[in-house]
């Protein structure tokens, strides 16, 4: 088929490959404006773009992709589909109209839940057992079309949101050949999205990761998992920031407040929550590099009925 591919992150990237591997025609990718980056602020290409170079492919990095002039260029591409997959921009109808086939969207979740930016990492925070990848018919509302496919992923009992992004950006992948082959064939079944059971996840902001500790053990240690790597999950002492990496809820209450230390040993780091206790077993402290606890406790001393605090 010909094909406008339409995507800007990390997780774009294995769907961009399977398509251009599978044989598709991929007439042009459209990914978000470069941007500066890092303590240099050097401008650096969208993870899309790099890999449509690579192929060849013609790349188009419009600031607003509505506008009429941009919409004309992807006229005159006259793609047979159009492929989405985290672009990062909405799609005016003017868009949408524009392919034979429709413009289909690759979306991290199990469709109608977790519409939005982060269903990712809500998956992990939230303790859901499965999550998936599903293709959808894009309508003018935030993932809000037909779903087309799903495929489903269980989530393993130490799940991060890196791990989790990495598996279902390849599912992604595979699940849009399977869907474009239904579409061209005229086998494709569209399923309307139940709206009464969908919800909205909005974009991953670093204060997310400010861990409260009056919350259960539990809740924070998928916080912990599901904020890691990025913006990870963090607490304060001594004026200083220390992110949490790993760690696993211990079923015990304790006396003392919230955030206290109450159990430090050779390699052990218990901290009282609002309910149980949470096992600190990797940490990074402001300025240093990520270590186990037992690594950190033999260069730091953290004793017992020390208070760890939120960092706002």
């Amino acid at each position: 088929m010909r094909i406008v591919y339409m995507g800007t992150p990390d997780f774009s990237v294995p769907a961009l490959k399977a398509l251009v591997e599978a044989g598709h025609d991929v007439v042009a990718v459209v990914t978000q404006p470069d941007k500066p980056k890092g303590r240099g602020k050097e401008i650096q290409m969208t993870p899309v773009k790099e890999q449509a170079l690579e192929f060849h492919i013609p790349v188009y990095q419009p600031v607003k992709a509505r506008d009429p002039e941009f919409v004309k260029i992807l006229s005159d591409l006259a793609p047979d589909v159009m492929v989405v997959a985290a672009f990062g921009q909405l799609l005016p109808k003017s868009i949408l109209d524009i392919p034979k086939y429709g413009c289909v969207n690759i979306h991290a979740s199990l469709l109608p839940k977790y519409r939005g930016a982060s269903p990712i990492q809500h998956a992990v925070i939230n303790g859901e057992k499965e999550s998936g990848i599903t293709t959808m018919m894009m309508a003018e509302g935030l993932d809000t079309g037909d779903m087309l496919d799903q495929e489903i992923l269980a989530l393993n009992p130490k799940e991060t949101g890196g791990s989790l992004h990495d598996r279902l950006s390849e599912v992604g992948g595979t699940l849009i050949l399977k869907t474009l082959k239904k579409l061209e064939e005229g086998t494709a079944v569209r399923t309307p999205q139940d709206d009464t059971k969908s919800s909205y996840v909005g974009m991953i902001k670093k204060s997310m990761g400010d861990i409260d500790w009056s919350m259960e053990a539990q809740a924070i240690e998928r916080l912990v998992r599901g904020l890691n790597p990025w913006p990870s999950a963090y607490t304060s002492w001594n004026n200083k920031v220390i992110k949490i990496w790993e760690a696993s809820v211990v079923d015990k209450e304790y006396e003392g407040v919230y955030g206290q230390v109450v159990e430090a040993g050779r390699d052990r780091l218990v901290v009282k929550t609002g309910k149980g206790g949470l096992s600190i077993c990797e940490l990074q402290l402001q300025g240093k590099k990520r270590m186990d606890v037992g690594a950190f406790l033999r260069g730091y001393s953290i004793a017992e009925g020390t208070v760890f605090e939120r960092s706002v």
